[in-house]
């Protein structure tokens, strides 16, 4: 697949562009601050319905505007799809596909796929467990767009029942008592629905761990082994002295419901006290670590580098070629058209045996977007069209 054409009314800088683009690679060039990352931005909106740049949409929105709309024409199998998303801040987004009624913005879900890579990444190594939450949801939801759905329930529940936790604790501080029946029917809510995410992102993991370690020794040249383990706050909540993790990594949803329940039975004193809930996919991690020791805090800048860049290539590879016989775990997965790559200002971060190394990896990808402030910072493999982006206007260079 690749977009063959994009255009932005009011997103970020833009009041108004048009990006027409070609398969095969096509380097935006351009100072730093003149829309580059804001054209790759849109582009990966479309896919995931969210930026890698920030949590909330109304920074999508060109100042002084009420709205934003990014119109993506895309191609699959010589099949065009024109695919239109409307951010309204403080209001339900909403989407056209094709020109049809409007109607949810996940409605578009699924159409276009992406991987991005850029300076960001390399938070999913250093930084805290909800960009790594967050790396393994966007990518389920690529795979499977009805989990998204699942992860919308889930996180009004978890609103809702946390609402409670506090009014339940102002109560027992207050010495007055609170009625805990209707908490009962929110742990029964939050179960539910945190256990399919639970097993999702288990099943999603045990995907990737094969593809992040081979990627791991074609960026490092084999310096060191890449490991990938799904890490439950279930665990936790049995305490230092359990035996074994709560959860198998095949566990059904069934169990994991019912270990939701059973954890959050035995926490309820400590989450009234405090207020949160204590355990859930909401606190759960994806661990990462290089043979005996966790990345985090023992992997230097290269390697925490060469981590980042493995899991956004074993997710370049899931995504175009699915899960084989002995990996399959859902009949919604499965090859559907090798993603968009978008290598926003990366490799001015990397050394130049990384850099080669990710150039020669990617360069035979269906459609690359590579963003760079200038033409000598795109590598040679990567030599293609070339757009000049400089005060938010973009011009073609023959």
């Amino acid at each position: 697949m690749y977009v063959a054409h994009l255009s932005l009314t009011d997103f970020r800088s833009y009041p108004q562009v048009e990006l027409p683009l070609e398969p095969g690679i096509t380097a935006l060039v351009g100072p730093n601050g003149q829309g580059k990352t804001n054209l790759v931005e849109a582009v990966g909106y479309v896919a995931t319905l969210g930026s890698h740049r920030v949590p909330s949409d109304a920074a999508l929105v060109r100042a002084g505007a009420n709205r934003a709309v990014v119109r993506a024409k895309v191609v699959r199998d010589d099949r065009s799809t024109l695919v239109e998303v409307e951010v309204t801040p403080g209001r339900a987004n909403r989407s056209r596909i094709n020109g049809g009624s409007p109607g949810r913005a996940r409605d578009v879900l699924g159409i276009l796929r992406t991987v991005l890579f850029a300076p960001e990444d390399l938070a999913l190594v250093k930084g805290d467990p909800d960009g790594r939450r967050r790396f393994l949801d966007d990518l389920l939801v690529q795979l499977t767009p009805r989990i998204a759905g699942v992860l919308g329930d889930y996180e009004r529940v978890l609103r809702q029942r946390s609402a409670l936790l506090k009014s339940a604790g102002a109560a027992a501080r207050a010495r007055a008592g609170a009625d805990l029946r209707t908490l009962d029917v929110w742990d029964a809510k939050l179960a539910q629905t945190g256990a399919q995410v639970v097993v999702a992102r288990q099943a999603l993991v045990a995907a990737l761990r094969p593809r992040a370690a081979d990627a791991y020794e074609q960026v490092s040249a084999g310096q060191g082994e890449l490991h990938l383990r799904y890490r439950s706050s279930l665990d936790s909540a049995l305490g230092p002295d359990a035996d074994e993790p709560a959860l198998d990594p095949g566990a059904g949803v069934e169990l994991v419901e019912a270990r939701l329940l059973d954890a959050m039975g035995r926490l309820r004193s400590k989450e009234i006290e405090r207020g949160v809930c204590l355990v859930g996919p909401h606190r759960d991690d994806l661990a990462l670590s290089l043979g005996d020791l966790p990345a985090k805090g023992y992997a230097s800048h290269g390697e925490s580098w060469s981590v980042a860049l493995a899991l956004r290539l074993a997710s370049y590879t899931l995504l175009t070629h699915g899960v084989d016989d002995a990996g399959a775990w859902s009949a919604d997965w499965g090859p559907d058209g090798e993603p968009v790559l978008i290598l926003d200002d990366v490799f001015a971060e990397l050394d130049t045996r990384r850099r080669e190394r990710l150039a020669g990896l990617v360069a035979g990808a269906r459609q690359v977007l590579v963003t760079a402030a200038v033409p000598q910072d795109v590598p040679e493999p990567l030599a293609g069209a070339r757009v000049d982006v400089m005060g938010g206007e973009v011009a073609r260079v023959l």
